[in-house]
């Protein structure tokens, strides 16, 4: 039999579950015994309903649990409601809550026992937080009601709204009032001396959750403006009037360390417990108007302020300008800042006890400065422009130029010689105080000037730094004279650092102050090039090698300063070949003519020693002393009168000579007796002992130190050069102006003359009165001068 035949021959199975036979149809489903309710039985479940949620509210006011479920009394709600009486029960759910807070729950608040206002504050908000629970609970329970019908109700509220508005009428309208204050004022006072306990530090008393949850309450209820903020803005400024009167007495430091503890704590405050940003605003306006702007007595002391910037007290040099920019009054302490500057200028530049020491502090005064505008001052451009005004005021002051008796900035001589100091010994010069940090250096970095391991960089930031000071000079003609004077002497006894330095710093005068300001020093370097192809010409002609190796320094007297002539015994041998280059320059150079400066020669020496040979760099007056000793007995050596009368040398040349030599560090001469002066009397014997590690060794000069004659005598020759630049300009206005009144002609010799340096008007009509006399203009009435061609 096949799977076919097997499949058709199965018999039918009727499915008996269903209603729907096959062959008859749908059955009809016949229902016996069906009752339905009769009207009074509606009535009784909707009062039944009714009396539930109204026990339901009787077990939430009393803390229990509901005794019908929560499914059901939520049915019944949306029953009532379907039944056209939401109204009704919207009505009696706020009669009941009204009634339960005004006649159960405000005793009960008002008899908890505690009559401090921080007491009754935690009270109620006790109360609020049990409260909200229940009022929670309520809105879930009637929630249809809240959604359906109270949504849309003008004259009935949400019952989340309800809730807090019956509240706050019970706590703050309702309330009895107990020690003159209802408890709602005394919720508002409890909030206040909360914020006042934590002024004071009190923090045993001081409740920081309780007040922050009431700050939210207050927000919930909606009466934190009108009922907190101007309280609490009132106490307030009682409080900031009592802080600023009680510190009116405090040093500016202390009272601007207060005043900035004072204003973070109040921000962090109003920030920490949900102030709202107009009270934080209103709180520290009223707090700035109080103790900054009312105390610029204390905040704009000159004498506080001097205070400060001596001691470098950063943190309380930007606290200061914090608390003056709050109030926009920071611009007030440029008067006070450049006063203390000019103050502090003056004392330096004036110090005679002080004086090699000016330059130096005044750069650390200007460095210390510019990193308080750096670090306190925000980098504002207004106090810089205050610093470069304040420093070119004291720096220019008569009465500060005036006090060294010279009529010239004296300024400008020390910044010469500090920067002689820093050519001469390099970095070994720099001061550890003005030393570049780190800072300085990567800020040099990202200029694009060269690396912080750089020597040559860090040189070269130091001489910027004196250039900086060299640029407040207006009279520029006195550091000129003594730059050039202390330039010559580094060129011709080879005592520079660094000729790189040397050409670079020429540079930066030059772009500072023009062609004509470097026109003698950079004469004074092409004289060193042209005196070497010079030598290199000489030596051409020399046939052999001599036993003395000659070079000579050819400089035009006009761009060089001048020297004195000191006559000297010259050896025979160096007398000769000086004779021989002399003759040899003068027929290679028809009608010149040398004048020999031995006083700025220096050689080397070959001297023997027991242990051997070394080399020694001297000047020509300590080698012409040295070659003595060659024909010398050993033993007696020579006495000082024996070299006077050899060498030709005046007394203190022969003395500095001698005490360099036997009474310095490195002693080739032995001095009898012994002692660190030379005297008439002493006598003198190579040291045939002395031994040092270096092959050669450099024998420093005594340098003589500069006398107040010839210092006084180079201010002169400035004043006496300025008198002609002045006549200069005079006749140079005239010759363009041909006629011109007393007035302007003064005014534009001033304008034209302050860069070479200030002159006095007694001076200017000084030289018109010469220039007159020597018939160049001539005085005509009305306060004229006419130019005469």
């Amino acid at each position: 039999m096949s799977r076919t035949q097997s499949l058709s021959s199965r018999p039918k199975v009727i499915d008996l579950t269903t209603s729907i036979q096959p062959t008859t149809g749908a059955k009809k489903l016949v229902i016996k015994n069906l009752r339905t309710k009769s009207r009074q039985d509606v009535g009784e479940y909707y009062q039944r309903t009714w009396n539930e949620l109204d026990d339901t509210l009787t077990s939430i006011f009393r803390r229990q649990t509901p005794k019908a479920p929560l499914e059901v009394l939520c049915r019944g709600v949306e029953a009532t409601c379907r039944r056209g009486e939401a109204d009704k029960l919207a009505v009696h759910l706020r009669d009941r809550c009204k009634a339960y807070l005004e006649k159960e729950l405000l005793p009960k608040i008002e008899r908890e026992p505690g009559s401090a206002n921080v007491e009754a504050l935690s009270t109620v908000h006790k109360y609020w937080t049990e409260w909200n629970k229940q009022a929670t609970l309520i809105r879930s329970i009637f929630s249809y009601l809240d959604r359906s019908y109270l949504l849309n109700q003008k004259n009935l509220l949400q019952l989340e709204d309800m809730g807090i508005q019956q509240f706050r009428h019970a706590i703050f309208s309702k309330s009895k009032e107990r020690d003159g204050r209802k408890l709602g004022g005394k919720v508002i006072a409890g909030m206040c001396d909360l914020v006042e306990f934590d002024r004071a530090r009190q923090d045993d008393i001081f409740d920081a959750a309780l007040l922050k949850d009431s700050v939210v309450m207050l927000h919930i209820f909606g009466i934190y403006t009108k009922s907190f903020e101007g309280g609490f803005l009132r106490r307030s400024q009682l409080f900031f009037e009592k802080f600023s009167e009680d510190r009116s007495s405090s040093s500016m430091k202390d009272y601007v360390s207060a005043c900035d503890n004072l204003l973070y704590r109040e921000a962090l405050r109003c920030d920490t417990y949900n102030f709202d940003s107009r009270t934080k605003r209103g709180l520290l306006e009223s707090a700035h108007h109080i103790l900054i702007e009312q105390r610029t007595n204390i905040l704009l002391d000159a004498a506080g302020l001097a205070g400060l910037l001596d001691a470098s007290l950063m943190s309380s040099l930007r606290a200061l300008y914090k608390l003056l920019c709050l109030s926009n009054l920071q611009q007030d302490l440029k008067q006070p800042f450049e006063t203390y500057i000019k103050e502090t200028g003056a004392m330096i530049v004036r110090n005679p006890d002080k004086v090699d020491e000016m330059v130096v502090r005044l750069l650390e005064l200007k460095r210390s400065l510019d990193l308080i505008i750096r670090d306190a001052f925000e980098k504002d451009e207004t106090f810089s422009y205050s610093l470069r005004e304040a420093f070119g005021n004291f720096i220019n002051d008569s009465k500060n130029t005036t006090a060294w008796g010279t009529g010239n900035s004296k300024v400008g001589e020390m910044i010469a010689k500090y920067m002689d100091t820093l050519l001469r010994g390099g970095l070994k010069a720099v001061p550890p105080s003005l030393a570049s940090d780190a800072k300085d250096r990567d800020a040099a970095e990202k200029q694009g000037q060269a690396s912080t391991g750089d020597e040559d960089a860090e040189l070269d930031r130091q001489l910027e730094q004196a250039l900086e000071l060299f640029r407040f000079i207006e009279g520029k003609d006195v550091f000129e004279a003594f730059y050039k004077k202390d330039l010559a002497r580094r060129l011709l006894m080879s005592r520079s650092a660094s000729q790189d330095a040397e050409r670079t710093m020429l540079a930066k005068l030059k772009t500072e102050c023009g062609f004509t300001f470097t026109h003698n020093l950079e004469q004074m370097f092409k004289d060193q090039e042209l005196a070497r192809e010079e030598m290199a010409s000489y030596k051409e002609t020399l046939e052999g090698k001599p036993n003395i190796d000659l070079s000579v320094n050819v400089l035009s007297a006009a761009a060089w300063p001048t020297y004195p002539d000191v006559e000297v015994n010259l050896p025979r041998d160096v007398a000769d070949i000086i004779a021989r280059y002399d003759r040899h320059y003068k027929h290679k150079h028809t009608g010149r003519r040398l004048t020999w400066k031995h006083a700025l020669a220096h050689s080397v020496v070959k001297a023997t020693f027991k242990k051997g040979p070394r080399e020694l760099l001297v000047s020509a007056f300590q080698a012409i002393v040295l070659v003595l000793f060659n024909d010398a007995d050993p033993q007696t050596g020579l006495s000082y009168k024996t070299i006077q009368s050899s060498t030709g040398l005046v007394d203190n040349e022969l003395q500095r000579t001698l005490q360099s030599l036997a009474c310095g560090k490195f002693r080739i001469l032995t001095k009898s007796p012994k002692g660190r002066d030379v005297n008439p009397d002493d006598n003198f014997t190579f040291n045939q002992s002395f031994w040092e590690q270096k092959y050669r060794i450099k024998i420093n000069q005594i340098q003589l130190k500069e006398t107040k004659e010839e210092n006084k005598e180079t201010h002169e020759r400035v004043q006496q050069d300025r008198q002609y630049e002045t006549q200069a300009a005079i006749v140079r206005i005239m010759k363009s102006r041909k006629t011109i009144t007393h007035a302007n002609l003064v005014s534009e010799v001033i304008e034209q003359t302050k860069k070479r340096g200030a002159v006095e008007l007694s001076e200017i009509k000084k030289n018109i009165e010469k220039l007159i006399e020597k018939e160049y203009i001539d005085r005509e009435e009305g306060g004229l001068y006419t130019y005469v061609a």
